[in-house]
């Protein structure tokens, strides 16, 4: 796992901030300096900070559980989604449905109705009905598959959101926080840090600078995800090698039990020889 070097973060742009007039207080700990009005951010802190949240989502990637991606501006969209699926993560570009993570088995439901129709479409249900009806089918689903359809997948409530812009996506940061789910974000020095609880202090408006956060972390949980498989294919192999052990065993315990036998079969007749 490879944090981003000073000057990669530099190139990148991650280190301009807003205007000062714009900025949360509550940044300040990340704030380097101010220059011609605006804020610029300490880049140092900012690797730092992104190594910390690297090395956690490694970890939930390795453990096998979903960590769901939030990113609803334009110039995100694409970056997350592209990463995203190279992880096989879920992920929200469109609009954020409301009661998303509090009212999950509503979402849940939505999902399989999605399902559902696919379902009719294989089985030749959906042949049988009329024009009409297939056409508000044929929009539902497509409805369905642009605000869903990125976390069909999702089976369960993420062990936790990474988010692009907080201040964009605050409902989304509002409802993890109610229930616990731990959130990993990039912060801009207009936005609140303190319901983050993985602050990447960064420029969460250039695409560059989204992109190559968004590329250290896939990285470190692609990593994670090969180190479960890794460890998988050992726990299999170690099963295989212990599984033919046991008849072995069992093979030398009945040949044990042969040998012993054997030298009773010979005295016996022998014995009866002697009795005649």
């Amino acid at each position: 796992m490879s944090t981003p070097t000073f000057d990669q973060l530099l190139e990148a742009s991650c280190h301009f901030g807003h205007l000062k007039r714009k900025w949360n207080p509550a940044m300040a700990p990340y704030i380097f300096m101010e220059r011609n009005g605006i804020h610029i951010i300490d880049l140092y802190k900012t690797a730092a900070k992104l190594d910390e949240a690297a090395a956690a989502l490694k970890s939930i990637a390795k453990s096998g559980k979903k960590v769901l991606f939030v990113a609803t501006k334009k110039q995100a969209k694409q970056v997350v989604a592209d990463k995203a699926q190279s992880v096989g993560m879920p992920y929200v570009i469109e609009r954020w449905p409301g009661g998303m993570l509090t009212n999950f088995p509503t979402i849940r439901k939505a999902v399989k109705k999605m399902a559902s129709i696919d379902k009719m479409t294989k089985d030749g249900t959906f042949d049988n009905l009329s024009k009409r009806e297939k056409l508000q089918i044929t929009r539902q689903r497509a409805k369905l598959e642009k605000t869903l359809g990125s976390i069909a997948d999702l089976n369960r409530l993420p062990s936790a959101l990474f988010v692009v812009d907080v201040l964009k996506e605050r409902i989304a940061v509002a409802e993890a926080n109610r229930l616990g789910i731990p959130v990993f974000a990039m912060v801009d020095t207009n936005s609140d840090p303190n319901n983050i609880d993985f602050v990447i202090p960064a420029n969460d408006d250039a695409s560059k600078s989204i992109e190559l956060i968004l590329d250290t972390v896939c990285t470190a949980m692609a990593e994670g995800l090969e180190e479960r498989k890794a460890e998988k294919a050992d726990a299999n192999a170690e099963a295989e090698e212990a599984a033919p052990a046991a008849p072995k065993r069992e093979r030398r315990r009945v040949s044990r039990k042969a040998e012993e036998a054997a030298p009773a079969a010979e005295e016996a007749p022998a014995a009866e020889e002697a009795a005649e």
